[in-house]
């Protein structure tokens, strides 16, 4: 039995939120990947590694670049350095931040997205 590596969890955390974000069940993912929703789980929480060729089709249904899954792994930390800020995928597990997102997006104004994030890093300390 092979040791369990920390980087399998990562990916399918990443995989899991992009999945989310895309309002696409663990079925319908199994269905395009052509494996059941159990081995899609599976991958998910990282209890098995997903293979080179099936992380392309990954990314390929997602619409994500392969990288996007390998990213900020040199740092050992569980987030990624984007768009000048880091990524925390645990935080993006829930159903409550994919909505937040998704709400967040279709503000059309910039203004009262800008006003928006102040409020919410007033909120949140930063």
């Amino acid at each position: 039995m092979r040791k369990r590596d920390p980087r399998d969890a990562e990916i399918g955390k990443r995989v899991r939120t992009l999945r989310l974000q895309r309002e696409m069940s663990q079925t319908d993912m199994g269905n395009l990947l052509e494996v059941t929703f159990q081995q899609v789980q599976k991958y998910e929480n990282g209890a098995n590694r997903i293979s080179a060729g099936r992380l392309q089709r990954v990314a390929e249904i997602l619409e994500v670049p392969i990288t996007f899954f390998y990213g900020g792994f040199e740092d050992n930390k569980k987030s990624e350095y984007h768009a000048g800020g880091k990524i925390d995928f645990d935080s993006l597990q829930s159903s409550d931040a994919v909505r937040m997102l998704r709400a967040y997006s279709r503000i059309k104004h910039r203004g009262v997205r800008l006003q928006l994030l102040r409020l919410t890093e007033t909120i949140a300390g930063d």
